[in-house]
């Protein structure tokens, strides 16, 4: 019996990952069919449920589920119930299990393509969702000295905050002797480039300049705003080059798409699925190219 993988989210014309994820599971021959499952709110639990039906192997979960998702499952492991937010649901024994590998997706493409090392340096995160919470909790892991929140609603990225400090607090117990400095602005204080001078990294973790979404051709900051020198990484991957980094560019800063990310958290998804290695290669390859054909 063929048995299916599917992403949960909402919209996902935008997504390429039924291509790079069929690709892995079609290397290692198995009959298993990945799909993108778009699912209102009001259908998100019906769709959970169903991943118990015994043709599902589990499933990823994008936006804007990955909060919303943690009450529906089972079981829910350290990291993600740590972050607060969840990626991937994997079915074992007819129980459905949360974890997040955005946290793994976000590092190795932060080493691996953006060339950045995190440790003393400041990092300014650009919203405060399931992505943000995944991106924050890492950079403070990597030891970067200041990090900044900031969000359309400031009480949300406040409540992210609140979580980060009590994980450092809380670190001191575990001997991590984490001291990253969490503070949180209003999203009007991206209209001064002041705000932006000292910052090393910049990370856009919401959806803006996403294909196909509401926010499409828009960038969250302008050209004057953005530091020359630095990183700026936009984990929005289609188009491959968003509003936001084309702006980077002209500013002179580094810049690092969302597609790396896109593939590692992806092929620790699929470990998680199939107990076999991805192959990380193929899946980039395959990401890439759908990109260019359907982005």
């Amino acid at each position: 019996m063929i048995k299916f993988i599917g992403l949960i989210g909402y919209p996902l014309k935008h997504s390429i990952s039924p291509y790079f994820q069929q690709a892995a599971l079609d290397y290692h021959q198995l009959d298993i069919r990945y799909e993108a499952w778009e699912i209102s709110s009001k259908g998100l639990g019906d769709a959970v449920a169903r991943l118990r039906e015994p043709r599902n192997l589990g499933a990823n979960v994008t936006v804007p589920y990955k909060e919303a998702v943690l009450p529906l499952l089972d079981e829910v492991d350290e990291q993600a119930s740590l972050i607060g937010a969840v990626n991937t649901i994997v079915k074992r024994d007819n129980r459905l299990l949360g974890f997040n590998t955005d946290v793994y997706g976000f590092a190795q493409a932060l080493y691996k393509e953006g060339h950045f090392e995190p440790e003393g340096k400041q990092a300014v995160i650009l919203g405060a969702g399931g992505a943000a919470r995944a991106v924050s909790f890492a950079l403070v892991r990597k030891k970067v000295s200041a990090l900044i929140i900031i969000n359309r609603t400031l009480e949300k990225a406040r409540a992210l905050a609140d979580s980060l400090k009590r994980y450092i607090r809380d670190s001191s117990l575990r001997s991590e002797g984490l001291k990253t400095s969490v503070t949180t602005l209003p999203w009007q204080s991206l209209t001064s480039p002041k705000t932006l001078d000292d910052c090393h990294l910049i990370v856009n973790c919401t959806t803006m300049g996403m294909k196909y979404s509401s926010q499409e051709g828009q960038s969250p900051l302008s050209l004057e705003v953005i530091p020359n020198h630095i990183l700026v990484y936009d984990l929005v991957y289609n188009p491959w080059l968003t509003p936001l980094l084309q702006l980077a560019q002209r500013a002179g800063a580094n810049t690092l798409g969302g597609l790396p990310m896109l593939v590692y958290q992806g092929a620790a998804s699929f470990e998680l699925w199939t107990d076999k290695e991805a192959p990380i290669d193929i899946m980039l390859d395959k990401a890439k190219e759908a990109l260019q054909k359907f982005g």
